[in-house]
Formats: structure tokens, C-alpha cells, sequence
């Protein structure tokens, strides 16, 4: 097929002009014929003319027929197909380079979107499989540590060069060291060659560089002899100019993922740590506690236990010793009715018969009193429990009631306060096994709360640094109250619940509640510590401690506690 269109050159408007002039120059008539002698421009009509050729490329396109000047013009003429030829050609080329500039372009903006490795080398591999005829592809990435290579992604057989591969070793590692892209069209006669199992035949190899460092490479292959040209490799090195840094770019994306998994994973290392010492700490301090408050309360009951043992013990020789002298005076009287004036004075004097009367209700007054202080004080026995350091069943209502008992004097009317009226429903619940003394720990730290609502209400209240000024009922401040009920939630769980009418507590500080050292308090008035050790006894009996709290509207402690600490599966024991 001819390289141009020989009738559309020489019909164009300005060779035509030329052509014009040239006839009037040269004083004779032009005939111009393509190649199947079918005329273009004039009409032959002398046999005898001559016929000159009109060539391109040695081919021949056309004929110029005339007189003996006609092969200046078939020369011109062939000139001018010369011309539009490289014109032809010099569009073409622009054409492809444009249409490769704007491929590696649009593969360029494809692969600097990716930030995972393996995604971006099979993205690359199949463009480069588009535009370099091949039957292999793979794209390297270099250990600096260790010398070879990872393969990132690969197309075609399982068919590499040179395994392991390792860098200045065979011919991939060579061309990588060197830095420079190379073809190689015959890869069995090449001296760096060292695999004789290879099935490839032919081989471009380009380098991925950064501005650094040489980071692996990108080759492509065939398994057939191919001959590669340097537009090929100029092709696969602008593929691996972006290549080379959309890796840097995901490498370096990946580190800084990797340094951020591990600042998170040493955050939260830190946090556990943090939380595990406070948890620590929080136990030794309830440990403390709950030894020094039950040691302490042990030695009170003992030391009151004892005096109250020795007067109750007289008192009772007292009263008898009483009613035998009062029966000996009514015999006196009976039998000397008229006793002598020194006497008789004497009597008049102490009105006998009143003392007579009021001895024997003061002496039922002191064995009341006695017996209620030895209620006390086996109250206080009870709430400490240092005899109980093991788990055993517990009498939750016998709990409360000594907490109450002991606690009494807070409940009393005293100043302004009108007194906090405590209401017990109590169900009918069994004993529940667990620490009698944990479990009261629990019982005074929620009632002791309650009671500091109830006797701050009508002030402003300060939680966590924030001042929050919440309104208070009328009906709170006239009749404070704790609502105190238990109740069995199922055949192995009850329910206890202390509720206030009190102001209740903003939900924000009821997120923070359980937390160790949290506290709303004045310093000196709180460590933060009873909510968060009362919660941690509860989780240790399998149970749960809830708070449910609106501003202005009370505050409510449930707890869930198993009547028995059996696991389910296992017949051992919590501790």
C-alpha cells in the first residue's frame, strides 16, 4: 500500500499553483498519471511522450508525462512525496509519544493513589502487561538487611531468574546493583545467567529507584525469544520512575501505620498497667480498711461488751438484794407500826413509800438500758465479722439493721436537720453466702452517702470541679427519707435496693461513679475510694452494683448479689 495519497499531493491547492507556473515557465503542457495510469492533472495526448516516474522510498507512485524538461517535474514531485512522508510519519510518532505520555500519565495517577503494596504491583504489572508483549511480570522489592528480594506480584509460570534471588548475584541481581535498566533478548547466552531450570528466554529488567536508594525492581519476561527494543525499555522505565515512589510513598505509609499500632498498643498497655495498679492499690487500701474499721469496731464492741457484762450480771443481785430489803421494811412495818420518834422522823423525812415505787421502775429502766447497749454492741460484732474471714451464709436484713443501729446518731434529729426517716421493706430472702464484714463495708458506704445527700440538700453541690446548682423538692427537705428493700429475683439472686429522695447526682459524675479516687467531696471529706471498693466487692460476690440517678429526682444503689457463689459448671468456689 502506497506510504500517502499521491492523487490528494499533487491536487492540493499550492502544488497545483506550482505546477501551474511551472508550465508557463517551461512552455509546455504537464500530464501527471497515478500509479494505474488513470489521469490526475492533464490529458496525454501524444503517444510518443516520455513517462517519468514519480518515487517514494525507491517505490514508485505515480508518472509525469511530457517533454524532455517533464523530469525536473517527477523529481520536484518525489521531493515533495518525500516530504509528506516524513510529515506522516513525524505526526504518527507525536501521536504515539502523546498517547504514551498520557498512559503513563493515567497509570501514573492510578498507582499514587494506592497505599497497599501488593495492590500497587499488581496494578503495575497489568499495565505493563498492556504495553510490553510478555508471558511473565513480577515486581521485586529489596531487603537491605539481607540482600534479596521479596516478590511483591507476579503474572505468568512460576519461572523466576537466579532462585534465591539475591542482589549482585545472576542476572536480575547484576542489573539491580548496577542501578541500570537492561534488555536482554537472549537470556541463555548471557554469562551472568546461573539457572539452567529457567523457562525464560528474553528479559527487560529496570531498576526501582528512589532518590536514596535502589529498592527492588520491576521485570518483564517471555518464554519464547523476543526481541525487546529501547522503547520498550524507555516504556517499563517511566513505569518504574512511578513505581519506584508511589513504594517509598506506601512503605513509608505503612511505617507510620506500624508506629501507630504500636503507640496504640503501648497506650493501651499503659492504660492496663495504670488501671492494674490502682486496682492493686485500691484492694490494699480496702484491705486496710476494712482490717483497721473492723479491728477497731471489734475492740469497741469488746471494751463496752465487757463493763455491760459485769452490771448486767449485778444488776440482777441488785434487784433481788432490793426486793428482799423492801420485803424486810414491809415487815417492820407491820409488825412495829409505831416505830420510835427518831425513825418515824426519818421516814417522814425520805417519803419511803415513793422511794419504794420509783427503785423498782429505775432498776427496769437499767436493765433496758443495759440490754440496749449490749444490742449495740453486738451489732457492732456483727458488722465487723472478724470471726468470718471465710464465706459463709449471710443474714443480709441482720446486716443492714446494724449498720442502721450504728448509724443511728446521723439519722437523729439534731440542729436544723429534721432527721432522715428510714423505711424498711424487706422481703423474705435467704441467707446469701459471701464476707459478712465485705458485705456490710457495702451496706455503710451506701447508706453513709445516702445520708450526706440528704443532709447537703438545699446547698450547691460541686461535682468534679463543675458547680451545679440543682433545685430541690420542698418534700425532700421536710421528710428526708432512705427507702431500704430486698427482695429474690430468682432462685439463685436477690435484689437489694437504697433509695434517696435526696438531689440526686448529674450524669456525668454517674459515668465516674465506681472509679478509684474519684470523689465529689471537699478534700478532707472523701477519697474516692468507698463506691469503687464497695463495686469491687460486689463484682467479687458475681454480683452487680448499679447507680440510677436523675437531678432532683433521688438517687437509687441496686444490687444483685447470687444466693450462692457455686459456679455453674464446677463445684469450687469464688474467693
Amino acid at each position: 500500500m502506497t506510504p500517502i495519497n499521491f492523487r490528494k499531493l499533487v491536487t492540493h491547492k499550492e502544488v497545483l499553483s506550482i505546477l501551474t507556473h511551472l508550465e508557463s515557465e517551461m512552455g509546455t503542457s504537464i500530464c501527471i498519471e497515478d500509479i494505474d495510469g488513470k489521469p490526475l492533472i492533464g490529458v496525454n495526448s501524444e503517444s510518443t511522450a516520455t513517462r517519468y516516474p514519480v518515487k517514494l522510498l525507491e517505490e514508485v507512485i505515480g508518472w509525469v508525462i511530457g517533454e524532455y524538461k517533464t523530469p525536473a517535474i517527477a523529481l520536484l514531485l518525489s521531493s515533495l512525496a518525500q516530504q509528506q512522508y516524513e510529515k506522516k510519519l513525524l505526526a504518527k510518532e507525536l501521536l504515539e509519544k502523546y498517547q504514551e505520555i498520557d498512559t503513563i500519565y493515567d497509570i501514573s495517577t492510578q498507582v499514587t493513589r494506592s497505599l497497599d503494596l501488593k495492590e500497587l504491583a499488581e496494578l503495575v504489572l497489568e499495565e505493563a502487561r498492556k504495553l510490553i508483549r510478555s508471558t511473565n511480570g513480577s515486581i521485586l522489592l529489596l531487603d537491605h538487611s539481607t540482600g534479596r528480594f521479596q516478590v511483591l506480584w507476579e503474572y505468568g509460570e512460576i519461572c523466576v531468574l537466579d532462585k534465591p534471588l539475591i542482589l549482585g548475584e545472576g542476572i536480575v541481581g547484576v542489573i539491580i546493583q548496577s542501578g541500570r535498566g537492561e534488555i536482554i533478548n537472549d537470556v541463555l547466552c548471557d554469562p551472568r545467567f546461573t539457572d539452567s531450570q529457567t523457562c525464560i528466554r528474553s528479559l527487560i529488567c529496570v531498576p526501582l529507584k528512589t532518590k536514596r536508594q535502589v529498592i527492588g525492581a520491576i521485570a518483564i519476561s517471555s518464554k519464547t525469544p523476543t526481541t525487546y527494543s529501547t522503547e520498550d525499555l524507555k516504556l517499563l522505565t517511566m513505569l518504574a520512575l512511578q513505581t519506584a515512589v508511589a513504594i517509598e510513598k506506601a512503605l513509608l505509609y505503612q511505617q507510620n501505620c506500624n508506629a501507630l499500632q504500636l503507640a496504640h498498643e503501648q497506650t493501651q498497655q499503659l492504660q492496663r498497667t495504670l488501671y492494674e495498679f490502682q486496682q492493686i492499690q485500691t484492694k490494699l487500701i480496702q484491705s486496710e480498711k476494712l482490717s483497721s474499721l473492723g479491728q477497731l469496731v471489734a475492740d469497741i464492741a469488746h471494751e463496752i461488751n465487757n463493763p455491760i457484762n459485769y452490771v448486767s450480771g449485778n444488776l440482777s443481785h441488785a434487784q433481788q438484794y432490793i426486793q428482799e430489803i423492801l420485803h424486810l421494811l414491809q415487815l417492820y412495818q407491820k409488825h412495829y407500826p409505831q416505830p420510835v420518834s427518831e425513825i418515824q422522823a426519818e421516814l417522814d423525812a425520805l417519803d419511803v413509800e415513793f422511794i419504794v415505787e420509783d427503785l423498782t421502775k429505775l432498776l427496769s429502766s437499767m436493765l433496758l438500758g443495759v440490754s440496749r447497749i449490749r444490742q449495740m454492741a453486738l451489732s457492732l460484732r456483727n458488722f465487723s465479722r472478724l470471726d468470718q474471714a471465710e464465706m459463709k451464709p449471710v443474714d443480709i436484713h441482720e446486716g443492714i439493721d446494724s449498720t442502721l443501729l450504728i448509724l443511728q446518731s446521723r439519722l437523729k434529729p439534731k440542729d436544723r436537720n429534721l432527721g432522715i426517716q428510714v423505711i424498711k421493706e424487706y422481703g423474705d430472702i435467704p441467707l446469701v453466702e459471701g464476707y459478712a464484714n465485705q458485705i456490710n463495708q457495702v451496706f455503710m458506704n451506701i447508706i453513709a452517702n445516702a445520708i450526706d445527700a440528704l443532709e447537703e440538700v438545699g446547698s450547691e453541690s460541686s461535682y468534679a470541679g463543675e458547680e451545679l446548682s440543682i433545685p430541690t423538692p420542698k418534700s425532700i427537705t421536710q421528710n428526708p427519707q432512705i427507702h431500704i428493700s430486698t427482695q429474690v429475683l430468682d432462685s439463685n439472686r436477690i435484689k437489694i435496693q437504697f433509695t434517696d429522695n435526696g438531689p440526686g447526682i448529674p450524669e456525668s459524675v454517674q459515668k465516674r461513679l465506681f472509679e478509684p479516687f474519684f470523689t465529689t467531696k471537699p478534700a478532707g471529706k472523701g477519697t474516692g475510694l468507698g463506691l469503687s471498693i464497695s463495686y469491687q466487692i460486689i463484682e467479687k460476690h458475681r454480683g452487680s452494683l448499679e447507680c440510677l440517678s436523675v437531678p432532683g429526682g433521688g438517687t437509687t444503689f441496686s444490687i444483685e448479689i447470687p444466693i450462692t457463689q457455686t459456679t455453674p459448671n464446677s463445684s469450687k468456689k469464688l474467693s
